[in-house]
């Protein structure tokens, strides 16, 4: 009698230990769940690069490939390469203000795009690679302007900046290929031959400025 007493009080705590830490779990999913994530959504020349770089900032949880500021609904990648869907080639990133400010997201968009070309980075032309900044609420459209008139005063590029700031309409995701591109095509010619030299370049510029994820 007095086992079975003992395995039944064992029992008993196994189970008020167990939905003990279940609330802790609990406690700490809904924490992390009410984090509070902010959006930008940027357009810098191809975005195979820009995503790969902001990806590797302390404080963004994603980065996702897309198009926006244009007319056409679901627009594939072949359409908005014609010019005439009035998409940019964009990233949409998802992160959290307490660590990266939307100010500290645009610095290193000056840093990785020429915002002095008008519909051109590079040898890629075209009104989907406009610089361009779609912001989500009226503070993001300010530090943009502020931001602008920084970069462009110091002559971070030399010239006059081009840049539209505009409002955020819809965003359109990219074809699952273009997704993390450049880390499954590092050895791609566009690749090797542009992407990779600009990530390098970004690397030991915010690496040294303590920005980047740990690898």
């Amino acid at each position: 009698m007095k086992n079975l007493v003992l395995i039944l009080l064992a029992m008993l705590a196994l189970v008020k230990c167990t939905g003990q830490d279940s609330k802790i779990k609990l406690r700490e999913t809904k924490f992390k769940n009410n984090q509070k994530m902010e959006l930008a959504t940027i357009g810098g020349g191809c975005f195979w690069c820009v995503e790969s770089c902001f990806t590797m900032l302390k404080g963004v949880e994603s980065v996702t490939s897309g198009y926006s500021g244009g007319h056409k609904d679901y627009p594939t990648y072949e359409e908005v390469c014609t010019g005439n869907t009035g998409h940019a080639e964009v990233v949409q990133i998802k992160f959290d203000p307490s660590v990266i400010s939307f100010s500290q997201l645009l610095e290193v968009f000056w840093f990785l795009h020429d915002p002095t070309t008008l519909n051109r980075q590079g040898n890629d032309i075209g009104t989907q690679y406009r610089s361009s900044i779609f912001y989500h609420s009226e503070t993001q459209k300010s530090e943009a302007e502020a931001s602008l008139k920084v970069s462009e005063a110091r002559q971070q590029w030399p010239g006059k900046y081009v840049t539209e700031i505009v409002p955020f309409v819809k965003f359109w995701p990219a074809e699952a290929y273009h997704q993390g591109y450049y880390k499954t095509n590092p050895t791609q010619p566009y690749c090797s031959a542009v992407v990779g030299p600009k990530i390098q370049k970004f690397k030991k510029h915010f690496g040294e400025l303590n920005m980047l994820k740990a690898e």
